[in-house]
């Protein structure tokens, strides 16, 4: 039978674990063109490795919807991995800390209008998942030869919904 897991709004504390929240959280760090234009610099910290090299794609993902069947999750070991919606709408976002080389009971995390994220290198998540239209993301990882890509397939799926 499978587990539930209730989503929670992300925020900076309860996904410390796992990565970063990228937002404009707090004052800009300086103005810009002219003053108009506020830069919150150096949001994340994107890790690629010592042979890999900094990777800017775009991901046009289909939308998904609550409650959703987890069956798989999946990290990168050699690098990090940003998810920036190129739209304002809120997305899915499940993780799980390593156990013995496979994750951890998943949590699961809803973002709200203009937050990105960026997961540590080696976190367990969940694929791309949009809840509305556009699923359309710039994503920033490592680009090199390395099979940087771990699957995991759980034999009990979970369930991922709202209260």
């Amino acid at each position: 039978m499978a587990q539930k897991i209730i989503t929670e709004p992300l925020t900076k504390t309860n996904f410390w674990d796992f990565g970063e929240v990228i937002d404009t959280d707090g004052d800009p760090d300086m103005l810009i063109n002219q003053g108009l234009c506020e830069r919150y610099h150096d949001r994340a910290k994107i890790n690629v490795g010592p042979d890999g090299k900094v990777g800017l794609s775009l991901f046009n993902a289909e939308t998904r919807s609550l409650p959703l069947v987890l069956n798989m999750m999946e990290r990168h070991p050699d690098g990090s991995q940003a998810f920036i919606p190129m739209s304002t709408n809120g997305f899915l976002i499940i993780v799980a800390n390593d156990k013995n080389s496979r994750p951890d009971i998943p949590k699961a995390f809803v973002t709200a209008p203009g937050q990105a994220i960026n997961f540590f290198k080696g976190t367990w998540h969940g694929v791309l998942t949009p809840l509305s239209e556009p699923g359309l993301f710039a994503v920033i990882d490592r680009i090199g030869k390395s099979q940087n890509l771990e699957e995991f397939f759980f034999d009990v799926p979970y369930i991922v919904d709202t209260l």
